[in-house]
């Protein structure tokens, strides 16, 4: 095997760019098999009476302790943004990992709630800045014909991590005394040095190299990714240049990657609205009392068996991980649009079906419907897991322009962060307080969030993050090549791309 030298290039990358395709988006993806692993971390430590009793934890503050980890995400997105534009975006995974092993230390061996809820809130802030950091960097780097499916997969392998926490929660359940909750929280740290090797084998964003006037190095990252390394590849010359057009385009235009370029026009307005949307109907939907509270869900629908609730969250997360991946598989197919649509009107659905189901059942000895209650709360992940699921890292850094792209992603990260906190505060105390007229709210707001997609969002699939800004910006007469996914083939479009060898550089001549 034939390694790069160490460098922009990873220090161990393989010349293979299939290899390196592969370590990207394990690098993401284990990454984001944590966020999953905390879910049913949480899920399952909730259901333990060991740990509700040795933190003397109330519904108010078990509610605390699993929004605190959005509330580190907040923290994350006030100030993330600026230093991910400035170091870069893989100097800033490096340093939500040691962040995210600081934390789980504290967390592991918390000797009280305030301890705990600290480390919770360290590892949310850990959590965010790699949510911020990574999906930037993954979006910018991937090629286009793979984008979708590699974004995709990094947040629907969110379901291997709740899968991991839910076997394990089982199993040390039946562990006596305090060690039943602390041995899955630590070991949440497996996932971290996992993803800390790949990182070594994988290259720096080549569009943040070309923003700092790296040209060099952006025209090797390009080729690593899409080329075994060779630089004299018309495909690799091709990205090359709409790379670099499209950052003399934005330096033309008086762009820059700050704060105030968010709102600067209504092309850019609309953008920051769409990423935003997508933290809304990802944490906004119903999702998190399934994800943190499935054991409260239960109960209130006639299960009380803590043993049979573990049970049931084994098999959610594992229903969860196969919808995901159907979705993922769907992504470039049907499309971002189509597939949160069909997503937001079958929770809508689901929701109300549940709330009737709920107020029918739950207090009667009818198994029929009891296990109708509890199908109808899987048919309900199942529909977020296919549609929103995929697109949670997906569609916001794609249709983020680059100047916006890293605080654009921490407005994304705050709005995820304020609905997290807000529904994982309020959900358990208002189903505790409302019963079953919860979900029919919840079906009310996912019937609003479906009508937005509809009129709102606008389709990605098959484009390159070029290619995307015309749609908000319009034509821009770059002379750069144009590069589109047909089925699974980039064509380039407009210009013969021609090596000139004796400098080095790749020009292009227009057709």
């Amino acid at each position: 095997m034939h390694w790069f030298p160490a460098g922009v290039i990873g220090p161990i990358q393989p010349k293979s760019s299939r290899l390196t395709t592969a370590f990207l988006i394990a690098t993401a993806a284990v990454f984001a098999m944590t966020s999953g692993y905390d879910s049913g971390l949480m899920t399952g430590i909730n259901i333990m009476p060991a740990y509700t009793k040795f933190l003397s934890l109330t519904t108010a503050t078990r509610s605390l302790n699993v929004s605190a980890n959005f509330i580190g995400w907040g923290l994350a997105a006030l100030v993330m943004g600026p230093l991910v534009d400035k170091i870069g975006r893989k100097n800033v995974i490096i340093f939500s990992l040691l962040v995210k092993c600081l934390s789980i230390g504290l967390i592991s061996g918390a000797r009280n709630f305030p301890m705990f809820v600290t480390g919770r809130i360290i590892l949310g802030v850990a959590k965010g800045t790699s949510g911020i950091a990574g999906s930037t960097w993954l979006a910018e780097t991937l090629p286009p014909k793979i984008r979708g499916l590699g974004l995709s997969i990094t947040f629907s392998v969110y379901y291997v991590g709740a899968l991991m926490a839910a076997g394990v929660t089982y199993r040390t359940a039946q562990l006596s005394g305090d060690w039943s909750w602390r041995l899955p929280c630590l070991l949440q740290v497996v996932p971290s040095f996992i993803s800390g090797f790949c990182l070594f084998c994988t290259p720096e964003s080549p569009r943040w190299l070309a923003y700092h006037d790296r040209t060099d190095d952006t025209l090797r990252v390009v080729a690593s990714v899409r080329a075994d390394g060779d630089d004299s590849s018309p495909e690799v010359i091709a990205q090359y240049q709409e790379i670099i057009a499209a950052r003399d385009w934005e330096r033309e235009a008086g762009r820059k990657a700050k704060l105030a370029e968010l709102f600067r026009t209504g092309p850019s307005r609309r953008r920051v609205m769409l990423a935003a949307s997508v933290g809304v109907i990802a944490m906004g939907s119903g999702n998190n009392i399934a994800s943190y509270f499935l054991g409260d869900m239960l109960s209130n629908a006639g299960i009380t068996n803590k043993n049979t609730q573990l049970e049931i969250n084994v098999v959610m997360n594992s229903w969860c991980l196969v919808c995901a991946g159907i979705g993922t598989l769907l992504m470039d197919r049907a499309g971002r649009k189509t597939l949160c649509l069909f997503a937001c009107c079958g929770m809508t659905v689901m929701m109300f079906i549940l709330g009737g189901l709920t107020k029918t059942y739950s207090s009667s000895a009818n198994t029929s419907g009891i296990y109708a209650t509890v199908a109808s709360i899987f048919l309900f992940m199942g529909c977020y897991g296919i549609g929103v699921t995929p697109i949670t890292n997906l569609y916001p850094p794609e249709i983020l322009s680059y100047p916006q792209r890293a605080n654009g992603m921490a407005i994304w990260a705050g709005v995820i962060a304020t609905f997290a906190v807000g529904t994982t505060l309020v959900f358990p105390i208002a189903l505790e307080a409302i019963s079953w007229r919860l979900y029919f709210v919840l079906g009310a707001w996912d019937f609003l969030e479906a009508v937005f997609v509809k009129l709102f969002w606008v389709e990605t699939k098959g484009l390159s993050l070029e290619a995307i800004d015309e749609i908000f910006n319009g034509k821009r007469d770059l002379g750069e090549p144009k590069i589109e996914v047909e089925g699974n083939d980039e064509v380039i479009y407009g210009q013969e791309v021609v090596y000139e060898r004796d400098e080095k550089r790749p020009s292009v001549t227009s057709n």
